[in-house]
């Protein structure tokens, strides 16, 4: 009986030490060998030593995890840990500021209904109209840019 006992306290201790080294390993198997481990303390609890101490052990598998994962919640991302899982810096640029464009003129290069192509300074640039259509060849002048969107109208 104190062997089963032992039993059942390795496999949640093992269950929780898995779940914790889930948020540095790749891949989901430790969490989910966790999880099975302690689902497996908490029924062999039950077999073993019935429904009263059954209802113990998952009470104190179910307020365990619920405060583990309140305090991780709180405390990890502030960690030296967690923060070596955040980068603070942006890398590169991404090149949407284009407002050499406006007020540019060019020719619309596919019918633009209401997005499509244009030539504007030599550069065929993706483009919106403000809402109506505009045709193939048609003239269009830029009124905005909105990040990578270059909003048009007809000249």
């Amino acid at each position: 009986m104190i062997r089963s006992m032992e039993t059942v306290a390795t496999l949640i201790v093992v269950g929780a030490v898995l779940l914790l080294l889930e948020t540095v390993l790749p891949g989901m198997v430790a969490g989910a060998v966790g999880m099975l481990c302690l689902a497996g303390g908490v029924v062999m609890g039950y077999t073993t030593y019935g429904p009263r101490i059954g209802n113990f052990i998952l009470l104190g598998v179910t307020s365990g995890l619920t405060i583990a994962a309140v305090l991780w919640v709180r405390f990890f991302p502030n960690s030296r840990l967690g923060q070596m899982f955040v980068t603070r810096r942006t890398v590169g640029n991404l090149g949407t500021d284009r407002p050499e464009l406006l007020d540019q003129t060019g020719v619309a290069l596919t019918n633009l209904r209401p997005s499509g192509m244009a030539q504007i300074s030599g550069k065929r640039v993706d483009v919106v109209t403000e809402g109506s259509m505009i045709e193939q060849g048609a003239a269009v002048r830029v009124v905005a840019v909105e990040g990578l969107r270059v909003v048009v109208r007809a000249a």
